[in-house]
């Protein structure tokens, strides 16, 4: 009978104390990113540092909204009363949104103002 294949373990040695160290990477080396954007990190940071807007707050809330409504239309079979929900719910989502970004970003802005002093 032929003998299974198994994947081939790796060894790891304990020392004295007991903790195991592994022998590290040996596969391809690892290279610096070549190409792309390059930017990483920088692009997050650049949006984390813009003031929140009304538009991306209802940009959000409607994206939300709409989810709402169908999932609302699909569970209830009531399309009518899911529209004037959705219609009552995309306003608070919207005023919920905005102020909850606002917050976040006047709160990161005094972090970054206590930093620097």
């Amino acid at each position: 009978m032929a003998q299974t294949k198994r994947k081939r373990r790796s060894k790891h040695r304990g020392n004295a104390a007991g903790s195991v160290e592994v022998r590290g990477r040996t596969g391809r080396q690892v290279e610096p990113a070549k190409g792309g954007k390059g930017k990483g990190g920088s692009v997050r940071l650049d949006r984390l540092d813009r003031p929140p807007t009304w538009r991306s707050a209802a940009n959000r809330s409607a994206i939300a909204t709409v989810l709402f409504v169908v999932v609302i239309t699909l569970l209830q079979h009531n399309l009518p009363s899911a529209l004037v929900i959705g219609l009552l719910m995309f306003p608070a989502y919207t005023g919920l949104g905005f102020y909850t970004d606002k917050r976040i970003y006047d709160k990161r802005q005094a972090k970054k103002a206590a930093g620097k002093s």
